[in-house]
């Protein structure tokens, strides 16, 4: 049974999903003018945000709120919040790539309690409750039982355009891929957590992210059966930004490679 929260969450990620796949199919007619294209897809992700905000808030007026595009706003209740990113994998979203996804999650007392990341592009609904399990399109979740780094597969996200700390990501890369099966960088971390929930990652990590990026993956990943833990012992994953995913064979010597820097 899914809670009153988690169902007003749904129906939130589903609402800006329609909205957004209504405009992904505009951007193929902006590529001709870069100019055109970024500014429709920013009006895009402005939109979905106030729609998101907008059945939220409406249902909770009391809750907090910190989005990507509108920022920290307090609310009556000191104790609740929700954190949204209505457009993770913006970069995607503008070449026309169909890998995005809506993130939204629920903070009680400092804890992600429910969590939602939805992808309209493939109809798939990733959602989890703290002690009730992860779900995708109503199937339990379960990260995957591969025990073996050589066999598996890691995603991360390389900081592009200057930003972020590439040399330490080139660092890692370089020390991780001669032990597995190979690195992914798809561009959506949210969507990268929902994959290691659903097993077909077996880890993930990543330095850098902003909360609304992995709250709700981090949910997901947990009621999986997959550990999430900041880069560095005792950091909070949610506030550092920086963390790394994995099943429950592979966690320990995934995180020794990435750790081993810092």
């Amino acid at each position: 049974m899914q809670s009153a929260n988690l169902n007003i969450m749904i129906k939130a990620a589903r609402k800006a999903g329609r909205s957004l796949v209504k405009d992904f199919r505009e951007v193929e007619n902006l590529q001709v003018s870069v100019k055109g294209a970024g500014d429709f897809v920013s009006r895009a992700d402005r939109e979905a945000e106030r729609i998101i905000k907008e059945e939220l808030r409406g249902a909770r007026p009391n809750y907090g709120w910190l989005g990507e595009e509108t920022g920290e706003e307090a609310g009556e209740d000191p104790t609740r919040r929700w954190i949204v990113d209505p457009l993770d994998g913006t970069t995607n979203f503008l070449h026309g790539l169909p890998h995005w996804a809506v993130s939204i999650a629920l903070e009680h007392k400092k804890e992600i309690v429910a969590a939602v990341i939805f992808d309209p592009a493939k109809d798939e609904l990733f959602v989890a409750e703290k002690g009730g399990g992860a779900f995708m399109n109503d199937q339990r979740l379960r990260v995957s039982g591969r025990s073996r780094m050589i066999e598996s597969i890691f995603a991360t996200g390389v900081p592009f355009a200057g930003r972020g700390p590439l040399p330490a990501t080139l660092q890692d890369l370089a020390r991780l891929m001669p032990l597995t099966a190979g690195v992914r960088r798809w561009g959506s971390a949210s969507l990268d957590l929902a994959y290691v929930a659903a097993g077909r990652y077996d880890g993930y990590w990543e330095r850098g992210n902003n909360p609304w990026d992995v709250a709700a993956g981090i949910l997901l990943v947990r009621e999986a059966g997959g550990f999430v833990e900041g880069l560095r012992d005792g950091d909070d994953p949610l506030e550092s930004g920086r963390l790394v995913a994995a099943n429950a064979a592979i966690f320990d010597p995934f995180a020794k490679v990435i750790r081993s820097r810092d």
